[in-house]
């Protein structure tokens, strides 16, 4: 079996340490690992395939020879060294935001249009790949199936999302605030605008200028382009919740021919990377309990939407870490190696 020389800029954050632990569990062909950080993580040492490897600081140079580069360092970092990794002769999977709107960039979740990484690798492709925003990959898994069958035309859709979002310094500062809460000491609030812990906030991101923050319309405009449906409704509110990982989403979905619950169900039951969870009399329902740790997407709470016809009304959770950001990313670079092992012979 061919094995690959693969990087990852930004491997000692949150989301770098969990694709190190996906390519790890999935058995990705990894020949070598080469850990990239900023100059402070240089020298660092990480576990992987039962060995140390030593953290490099990310330069202009880092990638020869590199395959697949996998990136989550930041949109600025992205933007000033994805495009060095891809001149090395990488195919670049970025976590960010850097380059998910841009029209040569394709965005990808393997469940939903694996073809479109095509445009990246066609001759004189950036060689650039952008991994969707952690609540629209939960989104869009649960989307396809639905739309292939009835012809999704409206989304309303409500997040709880977990601190892991913000990356450590949230999940410290949930855990910090708690601690205090609960022992009379001092509270107090650095990553987020308001106390988080036994809170709710919703503002996640910058306001876009349109009464909307950033995250609800990246859940809009990434939709939109995922499925190929430029003109279809979506509307987000996006709400930060004290919950440690896992994001949830409440979703009301319109389509133009009838769909019944039973028939949603059935369809969702064999969807890739989907599972149905989905009893309300026996209490079984997705929670952020049942999805840590898991790549697939928990859906429940099946029903019909009582506001207009052609309606459902459902519920989504999801790992953040795993299929909300990481595990995306390696199923990127498996489809790659699957279909597209051509297009990954790096330079030495």
């Amino acid at each position: 079996m061919r094995k690959y020389k693969v990087a990852i800029a930004g491997a000692t954050g949150a989301v770098g340490r969990e694709m190190i632990k996906v390519l790890e569990q999935r058995e990705f062909p990894v020949g070598e690992l080469v850990p990239l950080a900023s100059e402070r993580s240089e020298g660092q040492m990480l576990e992987f395939g039962g060995d140390e490897v030593v953290v490099r600081r990310l330069k202009p140079d880092s990638f020869a020879g590199v395959d697949i580069a996998l990136f989550s360092p930041g949109a600025t970092v992205s933007r000033e060294f994805a495009p060095h990794a891809a001149r090395a002769g990488a195919v670049v999977i970025d976590n960010s935001s850097a380059f998910r709107m841009e029209p040569d960039c394709p965005l990808v979740v393997p469940e939903v249009n694996p073809r479109d990484v095509e445009l990246a690798l066609k001759p004189g492709g950036r060689r650039i790949i952008a991994n969707p925003n952690c609540s629209t990959i939960q989104l869009v898994v649960v989307l396809k199936p639905l739309h292939d069958h009835a012809g999704l035309e409206k989304v309303i859709v409500s997040t709880y999302q977990s601190v892991s979002g913000a990356g450590q310094k949230g999940v410290d500062e949930l855990e910090t605030q708690a601690r205090a809460l609960f022992s009379l000491g001092e509270l107090k609030n650095e990553k987020f605008p308001h106390r988080i812990a036994f809170n709710l906030l919703p503002e996640i991101g910058k306001d876009s200028g349109n009464g909307y923050t950033e995250e609800e319309m990246k859940m809009v405009n990434e939709s939109r382009k995922i499925l190929g449906l430029p003109g279809l409704a979506v509307s987000a509110t996006c709400v930060r919740v004290p919950v440690f990982y896992c994001h949830s989403e409440a979703a009301h979905l319109f389509f133009q021919r009838p769909i019944t619950p039973d028939q949603a169900r059935e369809i969702l039951r064999k969807a890739p990377g989907v599972k149905v969870v989905d009893d309300l009399k026996e209490h079984i329902y997705p929670m952020p309990l049942l999805g840590v740790g898991e790549d697939e997407t928990l859906v429940g709470r099946i029903r019909a939407d009582l506001t207009a016809p052609n309606g459902l009304a459902l519920f989504v959770v999801s790992d953040n870490l795993r299929k909300g950001a990481a595990t995306n990313a390696v199923q990127i670079a498996e489809l790659l190696t699957r279909e597209h092992a051509d297009k990954l012979s790096a330079p030495a």
